[in-house]
């Protein structure tokens, strides 16, 4: 049965086709005869209680010319969807959060991945704090004296980062006898004015930040981002390359242990970041890293991603 597909998504004509989890999604569905449709956050309005968005069908393909619209766009009331895909990429700003709350009045009969109501429960860095005993020791404050106190606790070294980055942005090493700790830590904290996450250093990191892909608690695939030698951060938008990774049975566990709190908060999709034996994010809004994983093992962890979609919407209509 074909069904109508809608994502939330950055513009079009901006997407890598060749990283983009989105863009593999589109593709899928198109695969299997579903027509697609394009809305950004700004084609989101509401009117008399019921949530529309401006879209417009669309078609993607792996040219130079990668994308195409089928129509000049309507108003479609977001029950008109059989599904709809929340991809926009970060930050989880006040926009964002408008829209996630137009998106939660889409009604009983429409899926939304991810639940709404889950990405504003979220946030990707606070979400780790629900499982104590898979992350290392965190903090999460503005005081500078505690961080400092914590980074002592921890032999010298901690990352501190904003809870509103994304891509390693704002991601700092903070270490004792560092002329630069004062500032660093007046920076991230803007001052003592911002709450931030410091966690203790993990040399792991060194041989790589493991992104794990979840589909509806599941552990399907993996991929260990390395950072450069000049680096910190494994981040690919700071030049982290990505290799082949297993997943271990600590992996697992991890997974395990988180299953249960996203089921129950919606999140059928979601990419866990883990360096060494610790869960470090929770990545819920817009995560990436299928494509990567599809080259490296011979996959196409898309297919369940819509296998999923499609299983959901049966369940809906019944």
């Amino acid at each position: 049965m074909a069904y109508k597909i809608a994502f939330v998504m950055d513009p079009l004509e901006g997407i890598d086709i060749g990283k983009d989890t989105t863009f593999v999604f589109m593709l899928e569905a198109l695969s299997r005869g579903h027509e697609i449709y394009f809305l950004g956050l700004r084609d989101l309005f509401a009117r008399d209680g019921r949530s529309f968005g401006f879209a417009r069908r669309c078609e993607v393909m792996r040219a130079v010319e990668h994308f195409r619209y089928l129509d000049r766009g309507a108003d479609y009331a977001l029950e008109t969807f059989d599904a709809i895909f929340m991809r926009k990429d970060p930050p989880a700003d006040e926009a964002y959060l408008y829209a996630t709350m137009l998106l939660s009045r889409a009604g009983d009969r429409t899926f939304v991945l991810n639940d709404p109501a889950g990405l504003r429960e979220a946030n990707e860095k606070l979400y780790t704090l629900n499982f104590p005993e898979v992350i290392p020791p965190t903090i999460v404050t503005s005081s500078i004296v505690r961080l400092k106190r914590f980074l002592e606790e921890q032999g010298g070294e901690i990352i501190v980062k904003p809870l509103d980055g994304h891509g390693g942005e704002g991601v700092f090493l903070a270490s004792r006898g560092d002329r630069n700790l004062n500032a660093i830590l007046e920076t991230v904290t803007r001052f003592e004015s911002r709450l931030i996450m410091g966690q203790r250093y993990l040399p792991e990191i060194r041989s790589g930040d493991k992104r794990i892909i979840v589909v509806e608690g599941e552990p399907l695939g993996a991929t260990l981002r390395v950072p450069t030698a000049e680096e910190h951060r494994g981040n690919i938008h700071v030049g982290g390359s990505c290799v082949k990774a297993p997943l271990t049975e600590r992996d697992r566990y991890i997974c395990k242990v988180l299953a249960p709190r996203l089921e129950r908060d919606g999140l059928y999709f979601v990419g866990l970041d883990v360096i060494g034996d610790y869960l470090t994010e929770v990545n819920v809004t817009s995560p990436t890293g299928v494509q990567e994983i599809d080259r490296l093992d011979g996959v196409r962890l898309e297919s369940r991603v819509i296998d999923l979609v499609e299983r959901r919407i049966a369940a809906i209509r019944g």
